[in-house]
């Protein structure tokens, strides 16, 4: 295998998250539009709540502009989400589509040298990592309790069935603990009339 189709550039290149600035150079105010449609590897969110299952596509349409500290890169991610209903458990799936906008530091420029490693992104070898801005975005936007409409009225706490299912009317009689013997006790008694008030 040859050096050059081993090298760090080709192998980046075959990852659709990396972003190849050298088109722009630093030039500020050129620009480039970028529209991908990339896997996600790694599920986003929280099992069996809601999350961006593996295998499932985020298209982002993106603006890439230069600056003097960088470039900037700003526009939409769009992802399709699948989990459950918080209140009724049926499954739920839906389309979300979230705003990004990140500054990624040109390397010794200004904000390159003086932010902190985790305070903003930046340009390595010429590359941009799409991954990380666009994984945070998608998982901040996720719902925390989604629904499958906003007015489900969720299970019975009786027995468990949908209140949608369910006839109207439909309740769960309760008897004070403390009176369950005695009512076990009518319930047991043979019917009839016993009251003596018959010979008034």
């Amino acid at each position: 295998m040859s050096d050059e189709s081993s090298s760090p550039q080709r192998a980046a290149a075959r990852n659709p998250w990396l972003f190849d600035t050298h088109e722009l150079g630093r030039r500020p105010g050129s620009s480039l539009p970028l529209r991908r449609d990339l896997t996600v590897e790694t599920a986003l969110g929280v099992p069996d709540v809601v999350e961006v299952t593996v295998g499932s596509t985020i298209t982002v349409d993106l603006l890439a502009e230069s600056v003097v500290e960088g470039i900037l890169m700003s526009g939409t991610a769009t992802a399709h989400t699948e989990g459950q209903c918080s209140r009724c458990l049926d499954p739920v799936a839906d389309d979300l589509e979230v705003s990004v906008t990140e500054l990624f530091a040109y390397p010794e420029s200004t904000t390159d040298e003086t932010t902190e490693e985790d305070e903003v992104s930046r340009i390595v070898d010429d590359w941009i990592d799409l991954e990380p801005m666009v994984r945070d975005a998608v998982v901040l936007a996720l719902p925390l309790a989604p629904l499958c409409s906003e007015d489900c009225a969720g299970l019975c706490s009786g027995c468990g069935v949908k209140w949608a299912d369910l006839e109207p009317g439909h309740g769960h009689e309760t008897i004070d603990p403390r009176w369950a013997a005695l009512v076990q006790r009518l319930e047991d008694t043979p019917g009839g009339d016993t009251a003596s008030g018959s010979d008034r």
